[in-house]
């Protein structure tokens, strides 16, 4: 958290002092400057004063524009410089909550700062749109590098990508390594991520795109998904049930989680109660249907051959194989002792 030298409150009581009391007062409530912090809606105090919601945008307006005319705000001229550096030391460009809460963690004091902001010339927002954050920044050229460096990073990743946070820092980094020497600064770095609403991170800090469900959480399918990734070999689904309830939290039964492995094509069963990711590479179905896609894709094969083959994918006992493999309603043997898939 970062220590003005000087005080939000003071400076704009200050500023507002110049004011007309009506001025006064819409800025006060539009921008949560009383004692209860509350911000009114231009509407709420067009009601307020019997007057329409546009009325008091023009009062609004009216009343920044005085205050940046008034020799008090020359005055303040150091605090807005102040201001203007420690934006500058987030990076140039910086997402409006985490700009506010670098400050000051405290809501009413927020809302003074944010004013201080709003009515400072240096200072320019971007308003939230599908892309980024509400933002700020200080130098125009810099925040359309910054903007067009995340399009181009998230443009490169696809919806399996998990990546460890250090991992991403370094990826975003090379995107931006044509700008100034402060952008190879890791804090600020993750400062621009931040500012995506395309990219973001999982309660495990694994970063990725949003719209994947292993960064965007929705229900016990995702979360199970990036437990046994975590795990990264098949695992019980009684050890997912609880897991899940120590990595995030969430209460896990454990036939609720193992009825969600069953429906969700992410999940092979790959032994008794054994679960593995298809991405994985494991083949889905019963023992019957793995012995049947292992002999269509490599070609007739001896008894040792598909057992091999099988455990790779399955872990059962090799007596199971053999039981499957011998049902002549499914496969058949040849003079060399190699089986193929009996045809219909």
């Amino acid at each position: 958290m970062n220590t003005l030298t000087f005080k939000p409150k003071q400076v704009t009581k200050k500023l507002l002092s110049i004011l007309p009391a009506r001025s006064r007062d819409v800025l006060v409530s539009r921008y949560g400057l009383g004692a209860d912090a509350e911000k009114m809606t231009l509407e709420a105090i067009g009601k307020l004063y019997h007057i329409t919601r546009e009325r008091v945008r023009q009062i609004e307006n009216y009343a920044l524009s005085a205050i940046r005319k008034s020799e008090d705000y020359k005055k303040e001229r150091s605090s807005f410089e102040e201001l203007e550096k420690m934006i500058e030391g987030l990076g140039g460009i910086v997402v409006e909550s985490d700009l506010l809460e670098h400050v000051t963690k405290e809501e009413s004091a927020q809302n003074h700062l944010h004013f201080l902001l709003v009515v400072g010339e240096s200072f320019k927002k971007l308003k939230e749109d599908e892309e980024f954050k509400h933002r700020w920044y200080v130098d125009e050229m810099l925040a359309d590098k910054v903007h067009n460096s995340l399009r181009k990073f998230y443009k490169s990743l696809s919806d399996n990508d998990l990546i460890p946070e250090s991992e991403v820092v370094s990826k975003f980094l090379d995107h931006v390594k044509d700008m100034s020497v402060e952008a190879r600064d890791e804090e600020v770095a993750k400062r621009w991520l931040s500012i995506s609403k395309q990219i973001g991170k999982n309660p495990l800090g694994e970063w990725g795109l949003t719209s994947s469900p292993n960064i965007s959480i929705k229900g016990m399918r995702d979360c199970a998904f990036l437990v046994i990734r975590r795990h990264g070999s098949p695992i019980h689904f009684r050890e997912v049930a609880s897991s899940i309830e120590k990595m995030f939290g969430k209460k896990a039964h454990v036939a609720t989680t193992h009825n969600e492995l069953i429906k969700d094509p992410r999940f092979v069963l790959v032994g008794r109660g054994l679960y593995a990711l298809a991405e994985w590479g494991y083949l889905s179905g019963v023992v019957r249907e793995v012995i049947k896609k292992i002999i269509e894709k490599n070609g007739p094969l001896t008894k040792d051959k598909v057992i091999e083959k099988v455990l790779k994918e399955r872990y059962v006992k090799e007596n199971t194989i053999l039981v499957n493999l011998q049902n002549p309603k499914y496969f058949k043997k040849d003079k060399e002792g190699r089986y193929s898939v009996v045809t219909a």
